[in-house]
């Protein structure tokens, strides 16, 4: 076994690798940017190294810069996590002539397999069915649109580099081919530094279900079941679970025989997932599925497999690395209850999944469940990096109790300061469909109205406006302290006077940026436009949490967040339709195109600039017909969330 590992990466993965690596007696050492100086996984190692600023690209992305911390700080291997160099052949190589022992599949198996295009021609040698499509060289946009043309629409158009569902658009119409395309090679070239992309048929009701395979140095090789992660959004996944709903024994040994066969057919060593898609329509069934890709490196779904098998994957992975033989054989690898894993990100499910930054206030997690996080409280969710917060694991003997267990554990997170898909989590664990097992990839595009993430909670705002009160009577009441030779105040007086046993005030608010009216009878209730709560013990009544910032109070309800505030009568908070007509920037990221210039006409739904954050592309389109004004940013500028970027004034 090595004695000291440079961990190759950042967040929740660089905590997860060095807690076995610690505990395996290895020393363990960290990297980090400047954005991450102060981040919790520098301070969970034993060593820590500064390798630049807080782009990735010039940063974790910086190959010279990490071998050189692994040769000061005396390293005797790397281990890469997953994203970043995960898949990056020259890395592993660089690692190689170092000295320095990678911890993951030899270079020229990362190659072929990290470009999907050459991966689908070895399987179709070796024999696992792929999906139709193109994957050839040629990337000329004009022959991709007539190879989508002959595969037939829908379409899905992939990076062939990488994977977490960047540079990937679905095409339903040969018109709309060009800019997915643009769109596509873009966020490629930005995540992995190569924009090629290959065209696939979409599969209808399709099922994404994966092997996660090993093989050591000595031949062997096996798979440790499947895992499920059908339910995703922007072709990413959010929940994934272990075993497959519907996956039978023989399936399972068909599908998990062609995994082994895919990690041999490219001479693999170590930990890979194989991906496939299958049709989902009528059940999982034999002759309906198909070979998508393989990921050469640990996934970030891991811990379900673990949870199932008893296993810790990391150790295996060291333990191969070092040249050791795998621990077991297919025939010893154990298959116990069931284990689901949501993703928690820093993202705004009711306006389109947008990434939202900011300082966590609050993050506390129950017990009873597993969490990997590489943040806490205190902790800044940048544009720089993936917004996730944590991954929550649970783990039961039934599909069912294990999903029980993971939404009452999402329900009873608090996590304050940027907005979360929490609520969005803890609804998709109870949807009624999900839980029969009858889902697909499209599960949450087609089912937002009922998951109720969109509307704001009434209840939760009043419950703040309360806590505003209390929080104003708490000052007052430390100034009378501060003051107390002050004459006292009539309204201390005893003698029973008062205007009437209840008396109502307005107060202006705003909720989660809306302007509001809260009417308040003392003695009596908070009401908000309908809902109404007990300003005294609301807290018990409503299940709720306050966490109190300088400036708002934020409510934690059932996964939901709802911000409550003082409106600022000078600033204009109270007239949000003086603002009609502005495009502002929906979260904080970098102008990569502007698509329109001052004084053009513009139709409604018109592409007007693309904006990305946590290297994720977000189109702005004119909500009006009218005409550009007033454009304030230029490509590549930085821009943060609401800043103000052009007018859309209207033409008579």
């Amino acid at each position: 076994m090595f004695g000291s590992v440079l961990i190759a990466n950042r967040g929740e993965i660089a905590c997860r690798i060095a807690r076995t690596a610690a505990r395996l007696g290895l020393r363990t050492i960290a990297i980090y940017s400047t954005a991450d100086a102060g981040a919790l996984h520098v301070r969970q190692c034993d060593e820590a190294y500064p390798i630049g600023s807080a782009p990735a690209g010039e940063s974790y992305l910086v190959i010279d810069r990490l071998i050189e911390a692994a040769r000061q700080s005396g390293a005797e291997c790397i281990h890469p996590g997953y994203g970043f160099l995960s898949e990056n052949a020259e890395f592993a190589e660089a690692c190689a002539e170092a000295g320095i022992a990678f911890v993951g599949p030899p270079p020229a198996a990362i190659r072929t397999m990290g470009l999907k295009g050459s991966a689908k021609a070895l399987m179709e040698q070796a024999g696992v069915p792929v999906v139709p499509g193109y994957h050839g060289e040629r990337q000329e946009p004009a022959f991709l649109k007539e190879k989508a043309y002959e595969t037939g629409y829908p379409v899905l158009i992939k990076a062939i580099a990488g994977g977490g569902g960047k540079g990937m658009r679905r095409v339903d119409k040969h018109a709309e081919f060009e800019a997915a395309l643009e769109s596509a090679q873009r966020e490629a070239r930005s995540s992995f530094g190569d924009a090629r992309v290959l065209i696939e048929k979409y599969i209808a009701a399709p099922r994404h279900i994966e092997l996660q395979v090993f093989a050591d140095g000595h031949g062997n090789a096996v798979h440790l079941n499947e895992r499920d992660c059908s339910l995703q959004r922007r072709h990413q996944k959010v929940i994934e679970e272990a075993p497959a709903p519907g996956m039978s024994a023989g399936l399972r040994a068909a599908m998990g025989e062609a995994a082994v066969r895919a990690a041999q057919a490219v001479g693999y060593v170590g930990a890979g997932t194989v991906e496939f898609i299958a049709d989902g329509s009528n059940g999982l069934r034999p002759g309906g599925y198909w070979f998508m890709e393989m990921n050469t490196r640990l996934q970030v779904e891991h811990p379900v497999t673990e949870a199932i098998t008893g296993l810790d994957l990391v150790e295996w992975q060291f333990r191969i690395a070092a040249g050791e033989r795998l621990p077991l054989s297919q025939d010893q690898v154990l298959l116990r209850g069931h284990a689901v894993e949501a993703r928690i990100y820093a993202e705004d499910p009711a306006r389109g999944f947008l990434p939202s930054t900011g300082t966590l206030l609050a993050l506390q997690f129950p017990d009873g469940v597993r969490v990997d996080t590489g943040v806490e409280q205190g902790s800044a969710i940048t544009q720089y990096y993936d917004p996730m917060i944590a991954k929550m694991i649970a783990h039961a003997p039934t599909r069912d109790a294990a999903l029980d267990k993971l939404a009452d554990a999402l329900e009873h997170t608090v996590a304050a300061g940027p907005r979360t898909n929490l609520a969005l989590l803890s609804a998709l664990c109870r949807a009624s469909e999900f839980r029969a097992g009858t889902f697909d990839t499209g599960f949450i595009e087609r089912n937002m109205a009922i998951l109720d993430v969109s509307g704001g909670d009434r209840a939760a705002a009043a419950f703040g406006v309360a806590e505003l009160l209390a929080r104003d009577s708490a000052r007052i009441k430390r100034s009378m302290d501060r003051a107390a030779e002050m004459p006292a105040s009539p309204w201390d007086a005893t003698d029973g006077f008062q205007f009437s046993s209840a008396r109502t005030v307005a107060l202006s608010i705003l909720v989660d940026g809306e302007a509001l009216e809260a009417r308040i009878t003392y003695g009596s209730a908070a009401t908000l436009e309908g809902p109404t709560v007990a300003v005294d013990g609301v807290e018990a009544a409503l299940d709720a949490t306050a966490i109190e910032a300088a400036d708002a109070v934020y409510v934690l309800r059932r996964g939901r967040q709802t911000v409550v505030s003082r409106a600022d009568l000078g600033a204009g908070d109270l007239h949000p339709g003086a603002g009609s007509g502005q495009i502002k920037a929906p979260m904080h990221g970098k102008v990569l195109a502007l698509l329109v210039t001052d004084g053009e006409h513009v139709d409604k739904g018109q592409r007007l600039a693309i904006i990305e954050a946590m290297k994720m592309e977000h189109v702005l389109t004119a909500p009006s017909p009218g005409r550009v004004a007033n454009i304030a940013v230029a490509a590549g500028n930085q821009v943060a969330e609401g800043a103000k970027l052009m007018t859309i004034e209207t033409v008579d």
